[in-house]
Formats: C-alpha cells, structure tokens, sequence
C-alpha cells in the first residue's frame, strides 16, 4: 500500500516571530516554545501528534503480523557474561558468580548470583518488581570486594539521573543507604568493604530537572550506613565547571585513580591518591588533555595504560609514578595496524581487544609486551568481554554477529580454550542468511567499509527494500551484532547495510576526528556515498531505501534528508539532535561542544548553521516519507530537538509521503527500555517501511 494513498491534515503548529543574532547572522526559531515540554501548549501538540502518528500506524494490515513475529522471536533465553567478584578470606567472604539472564519477553533482564557455576542460581535484583510497566531500569552496579554487597543504581522512564541502594548479597535484603542526584557514575568499593566512591551533581531543580545544564559535577565517598549528607566530599574543581569525574579503587586497594573527562571528547586528565595514607593528596598525574588515557591496572607504583598519545590506533604504556616524567614512560604494546579498543589483565597477561575493519581481533602479550596468541573467534563478528581479576585463569565473553545471537563463551587462560557456555535458541536458521563487506569510496576518495546483510539468493534488480544504518561519532565504533528486529527485516526480503563511516572510532582517533566539528560534512558525505552505492550496485532504488540512525545518528539522518532529499525513500530519525545552534543548553549538551563544535563560538558558528537539520529544512520542498521518533523524559537529548524538526518539516513539505513523529512516553534516550516498549516501537518502525516503500508481506 504506497503511502500516497491519503494526504495527512498535520496539527497546527503556530509560528512565533523569535529571532536571534548569531554573529551578524540573523537566524528564525519559530517554534521555540515547544522547548518547554511540559507547557500546556506543548503538551497538547503532542497528543495531537500522538493522534495522527498512531493513527496512521494502527491502520497498516501488516503491523499486527509484524508485532507477532517480533514477539515470537524476542521470546529466548539472553544471557550476559558471567562476572565473578569476592575472596576466600578468614572473614568467611567467598567467590560468587554474578550474570545477567531474560528468560525472553521480561521487561528488564534480572541479576543472578551463585557460588558456582553448576549451583542454583538465585534472584539477587529483579528491576521488573520494581514497576508495573518495566520503566524502572538497573543503570549500573558495583559488587564489594568480599562479594557480600551490591551498590546498584536505579533509573526511572529512561531519564540519565539515577538513584543508589545497597543490597546484601546473601539476604537480598536493602539496606538504609540511600542516593541521589547521581548522573554519569558508577561506584567503586574501598577494599574494608565500607562504602564506596562516586560522583554526583548539585540538587537541581525538580520542575526544570529534565532540561536544566549540568555543570560542577564532584567526587564523593560514601560510607556504608551514614545518610548522604556526611558523605565525604574527595575532589572538585569550583574553578572548573565542565569537568567529570570517575573514580576507581586499583585491584591492589592502594590506589584511587580519579580519571577527569571534558565533555565528550576522548582526551582525559589522570590524577590519584594513596589509599593506604589517609592524609594523602590528590595527585596530578597527567594534567594536560592532550590524549585519551585509560587505566589498565598497577605494579605497585608501576601504572598501566592505554593511550593515543602519538599513536591514534593506540598502543600500552607504563608509567612509574614515583619518577613520572614522561621522558621515563615505558612502550609496552607498540600501535599496530588494528585499533587497540581496550586492554586488562588476566593470568598476570594482557588481553588486547583489536578492531580490524570493523571486527573484533583479540590478542594476548604478556607483561612485557611479548605476543602469546590470537583467541579464535568463530568468524567476523564482535567479541566483548574478558573481564576478571589479575591472576584469574578463566574469563568469559560473549561473540555476535548478524546472524549469530550472542553466545557465551569461557575461556581457559592457559590452555586457550574457548567452550561454549550458553547458546540462545532463536527461532531462525542462520544459513539462510549471508554477510558480507564491501569497500566503497566517499566523496573526497575516502574507502570506507561497509557491511551487508540479508537473505540468501536475493535479485540484484534494484528492488530489494533496503534499511541503511550509521552512527559517525563521538569515536564510537559499529560492529556487527544480532538484532532479532533486523532479522524481522530481512525475514521480509529486506537487506541491511550498515557502513563504519568517519567519525566512529573505527580506524582509530584520526578516523573519529575526520568527522568532527568542521569537518563534521564528511560523516554525511559518507553515508551519502553508502545509499549511492547500494543504488548503482543494484541492491535498491530510491523508492525502496530506508535510512535510519538514532542520537548522533538521528542528527545525521537528518542532515541526510535535508541536504538529498531526492535520494531516499524514506527516514526514521530517533532521539536525534536536529537543532545544532542551540543543543549546548540543555542538561549535558554542552558536553558535545568538543565534537560539534558550539554557536557561540563565530568561527565555529558557519559550519553548524550550514548542516543543522532544523535550519536547513526548505520550503516547498518533497521530502521523503518521514517517522521522526522521540520519547519525553530524554534527558540527554531533549525532546524538543524533535519537536522542533517536526513541525518545521511538517510545514516545509511539499509531497504526499507521510512525516510523522511518534513520541514515546515515560521512557528516555533509550537506555532500560523496557522489552514491551522496544517490540511496540519496531513493529511500529517496520510497518511504517513496508507501507511507504511498499513491501509485499
């Protein structure tokens, strides 16, 4: 059913005369006021929108089968990678296995722990009693080190601010600790096992909570049993108000190493402090943001890290902080031709998570940088995991691809062995299915890879619908993963691409920064340069190709559509940041000044102004079929990013291809959707692609 078949009377969005003075630059915001979220006026435009988005949606035949397929899949067994925390000590504190399982529609997975690996296992959290509808989501957690006490942390509807309890382990019982005001932390326990480090915000405002900048984030250490007040407070910058803080206990107990992150930006300060002095200061270590710096563990003052300093694939060095000159730091693991992700320690080696083109490598060196071996993987895919304590002899991680749902493995240290220890059962034959990756080039002559997914023995005559997906930020690396939804997709006869354009971490630091601030053009040119090629190679046409991306990606699906709408069939930008004159003023935007760039700044104002989705929307103008989604209580990238786009492309739209935006409620950016939620929202995503590039069901 094409999606010309009736037009669509929009709701009214009236226009404001609002204008702003950008360096001499004269720029409208006409729908400003849908800012507030929770103005009468705002609230009533998203019922209305609500109305017309569901409306149109509940009346497309294939949704409910859609739904019902989702459904029957997403029902399996999903386990996470088993971790393993406490000491055999006089004190009676033992080993304990901790994981994560969903028995397969629970809205939220539940925490497990046992003793060993063929005991019972036993419900330690359970996030689903919590709320009625799932909205109520574990957001971190942190087990002390005898193995007797969980920290966990609480978000609710998806909003980035969280709460933190303490359980006892053994009881499952809560204790009276009790915090708040906590956002972008984890907790890290003192090694006499009373209490724990963590980083917090001033009380906002509890009207303006979800909107409001968060600036002069602090260090604190709470002490197990004392109300949140008396917690001690062990650094802040009052001089500094965009620096973070994450505060982590060395494996030894001796060490708190506090690293200091500004904004986004991958760059980081190292300070620590002598746990075993209590009069210690804090000392600066690395106190120039010239590199990313990630701590990988210590020999006594000897610390281990993983650096992009001089080397942008990254490489191991060693730094003695008794004579911490940098002349003295030692080269461990020299860069190589893959992207160092991240390092540990296990069996007193090193274990090196390696992206090559997109696929995960892992190696081990030991400590003096010395290779051992290569982990066998069972293909090209992404390996995650590996975590353990330094002279544990077992770990586990998990290997997914696009066609293999994640697979739990241990792994043997000493004989290097992998074993499988669980293996979801979907309702799918993997052999149906082929992967492969392509190599095309962009604009400028870039190569850039990208992966293609879909059934086997599909016709390279153009007419195969096509779901184009990226990222292309904030140094964040796409690999391949299983996705029952995108499987839902390709059961369909659709085909998947997903292209490792700049500004990723894919290729390393100089791959993340090709696609920053000014040269930010490249990340759209590429993803261009991806739909182009699925064109010209016959995989799609125009009318059948969707793309999609959500936050950063939203943001670039939105450029996409304003700068070609004449390429694509359709869109579905979500949780995306469309208006680039004026993110930096909400909750933690200005944190992403150091990968956008900012308004402010008259030098950088140009190149945000020239893409920003919102104000690059032109009159009269067919763009194409449009499903912009949001949720209210995103924090991270406020709602009205969303609003805004879509009463602007509402208005400027010239064709009958449907724009709508379908707004989530009680749920936020995306992280601790509940599992009802995300099956509601792909089905809604696929039936709206199967009307308007008219797919045949």
């Amino acid at each position: 059913m094409p999606s010309s078949t009736k037009p669509i009377t929009y709701p009214s969005s009236h226009k404001s005369n609002q204008i702003d003075n950008y360096h001499g630059t004269l720029v409208t915001d006409s729908y400003r006021w849908l800012e507030d979220p929770d103005s009468e006026e705002t609230r009533a435009w998203i019922e209305a929108q609500n109305q017309i988005t569901f409306g149109y949606l509940s009346e497309i035949p294939a949704r409910e089968k859609i739904k019902q397929r989702l459904t029957k899949l997403w029902d399996y067994e999903k386990y996470g990678i088993p971790f393993k925390e406490g000491k055999s000590l006089q004190d009676g504190s033992t080993e304990r296995y901790f994981y994560f399982k969903n028995n397969g529609l629970q809205n939220q997975s539940v925490l497990y722990t046992l003793k060993t690996l063929d005991n019972q296992p036993k419900v330690l959290l359970d996030p689903n009693q919590l709320s009625e509808d799932g909205t109520i989501a574990l957001s971190g957690l942190s087990i002390s080190e005898n193995g007797k006490l969980l920290a966990y942390g609480l978000s609710t509807s998806g909003s980035d601010w969280e709460e933190w309890k303490v359980r006892d382990v053994e009881t499952g019982e809560d204790l009276q600790d009790h915090l708040k005001w906590i956002k972008f932390s984890g907790a890290s326990w003192t090694h006499n096992n009373q209490g724990f480090f963590y980083s917090r915000y001033d009380e906002p405002n509890e009207k303006t909570q979800l909107e409001d900048v968060n600036y002069y984030q602090k260090l604190y250490y709470h002490q197990l049993g004392k109300p949140q007040s008396e917690d001690v407070l062990i650094y802040h910058r009052p001089d500094q108000k965009e620096w973070g803080f994450s505060g982590g206990v060395t494996e030894d107990g001796h060490y708190l190493i506090i690293s200091i992150w500004l904004g986004t930006d991958s760059k980081n300060l190292v300070f620590f402090k002598d746990l075993t002095n209590p009069n210690a200061e804090v000392v600066e270590l690395i106190n120039q943001f010239e590199a990313d710096y990630s701590f990988i563990e210590n020999d006594d003052s000897f610390f281990y890290f993983r650096t992009d300093l001089n080397a942008p694939r990254g490489r191991v060095i060693a730094i003695d902080t008794q004579n911490p000159a940098s002349e003295k730091w030692r080269e461990i693991i020299p860069q190589s031709a893959e992207t160092l992700e991240s390092v540990g320690i296990l069996n007193n080696q090193f274990v090196a998570d390696y992206l090559k083109d997109a696929h995960s490598e892992i190696k081990i060196f030991d400590l003096k940088g010395g290779f051992i071996r290569e982990v066998e993987l069972p293909g090209l895919g992404s390996a995650g995991g590996f975590g353990g304590k330094r002279h544990d002899t077992e770990t586990f991680y998990s290997y997914t691809s696009f066609t293999t749902p994640g697979t739990i493995y241990r792994y043997d240290m000493i004989t290097g062995k992998s074993t499988v220890f669980r293996q979801p059962e979907v309702d799918f034959n993997p052999n149906d299915y082929e992967t492969k990756q392509i190599f095309y080039q962009s604009k400028d002559g870039t190569r850039v890879p990208m992966f293609i997914t879909h059934k086997k023995g599909i016709k390279l005559d153009g007419n195969n619908p096509t779901y184009l997906y990226a990222y292309g930020g904030f140094n964040v690396s796409m690999t391949p993963s299983f996705s029952v939804s995108l499987l839902v997709w390709m059961e369909m006869g659709g085909v998947y691409a997903m292209p490792n354009i700049r500004g990723g971490g894919e290729y390393g630091e100089e791959w993340h920064q090709a696609g920053m601030k000014e040269k930010k053009q490249n990340v759209f040119d590429d993803f261009i340069g991806a739909a182009e090629w699925l064109i010209a190679n016959k995989y799609t046409k125009t009318e059948k190709l969707a793309i999609a991306g959500g936050s950063n990606g939203g943001l670039l699906v939105g450029a996409c559509i304003t700068q070609r709408p004449d390429l694509f069939g359709a869109a579905i930008p979500s949780v995306g940041v469309m208006d680039m004159l004026r993110f930096h003023k909400f909750t933690i935007g200005w944190a992403w000044t150091s990968e956008f760039g900012s308004a402010d700044n008259s030098e950088e104002f140009p190149a945000l102004y020239a893409y920003s989705p919102l104000h690059n929307i032109k009159p009269d103008t067919a763009y194409p079929a449009t499903l912009i989604t949001t949720a209210d209580h995103d924090d991270r990238v406020v709602p009205a990013h969303s609003f805004k786009f879509a009463a602007a492309l509402q208005e400027a739209h010239a064709g009958d291809a449907p724009v709508l935006i379908r707004i989530e409620t009680k749920a936020g950016h995306g992280a601790g959707k509940p599992t009802a939620k995300i099956i509601e929202e792909a089905a809604d995503k696929w039936a709206f692609l199967v009307r308007t590039l008219d797919v045949e069901v």
